[in-house]
């Protein structure tokens, strides 16, 4: 008998060895494995590119029964000052007409023992109206989208757990650290590995049925100027908020993003919120 033909070479022994070695699982070596460096990360990218940006949106509210309504309006937003997590939001909606040149304004607060402040001037009333912080979780202009959503839930209000990693995804688990204060018991956000940008948001009630749905459906890289360089920022420029509960969606488009404008401090105060710059209005 050929016993030589039912040996096994040395070289192939080795290779099989050294894969059975090779640890198997989701995660590459080169993923990230804490949940709070991730969510930092995915913060800055999703709401901090450059020192200041400002864009045109627009939504499209559906309800259960097809009907739509729309809103359009202007933002600006400023880092204040640029190397921590406090920021300026101007927004000025431009119609329909019953709700033009009706103005919202934060001051949004890094600390988490500092409340946003934030302010909501209605013409038809010329009346300027502080929102309570626990308004902020409230419906925007009537969409699907919340106060919140709009200038970002302060990410040192949750404990972030890593609950999945996939070729392309993080997926956090947030769990608020004073429930009472909210309305969902926990929210998972799909982040994207390449450009950190939380790609879906799913927020849960106590029963663990989901309640809201945000999705971005497109993300597009946008040139900006910093330094004398040319930077390319990936922007959300659609999404979609589903209420599961009454079944109106929301869709949000973004249009003419420009960053780095040199945009002043003074425009973000309670007398712009009356007459807001003519940039807003355009």
């Amino acid at each position: 008998m050929n016993t030589h033909s039912k040996t096994i070479p040395a070289v192939f022994l080795a290779l099989w060895i050294l894969i059975l070695t090779i640890p198997c699982g989701p995660a590459l070596a080169d993923d990230l494995t804490d949940a709070d460096e991730i969510v930092r990360r995915a913060n800055h990218a999703a709401l901090y590119p450059g020192d200041d940006t400002s864009a045109s949106v627009r939504m499209v509210i559906t309800d259960k029964l097809g009907r739509t309504r729309k809103r359009a309006f202007n933002t600006l937003r400023k880092n204040h000052p640029a190397e921590n997590g406090d920021q300026f939001y101007l927004i000025c909606f431009k119609s329909p007409a019953d709700v033009r040149k009706m103005t919202f304004l934060v001051h949004k607060h890094d600390s988490p023992a500092k409340d946003d402040d934030r302010w909501l001037y209605l013409p038809n009333l010329d009346l300027v109206k502080r929102i309570a912080a626990g308004d902020k979780r409230t419906s925007f202009a009537g969409s699907d989208f919340l106060y919140e959503d709009i200038s970002g839930r302060n990410i040192h209000e949750d404990r972030h757990v890593l609950k999945e990693v996939t070729d392309r995804y993080y997926v956090i688990d947030n769990i608020p650290l004073r429930p009472e204060s909210v309305a969902f018991s926990h929210y998972t956000a799909t982040i994207d590995k390449e450009s950190f940008l939380p790609v879906k948001q799913q927020f849960f009630d106590k029963t663990g049925s989901v309640t809201r749905v945000i999705t971005a459906t497109r993300v597009e890289k946008i040139p900006a100027s910093e330094n004398g360089q040319e930077h390319h920022y990936p922007v959300i420029t659609c999404s979609v908020a589903t209420n599961i509960a009454s079944g109106s969606v929301t869709e949000m488009r973004v249009s003419n993003v420009r960053f780095n404008t040199g945009v002043s401090d003074t425009l973000f105060t309670e007398r712009y919120l009356r007459r807001p710059p003519r940039r807003l209005l355009r």
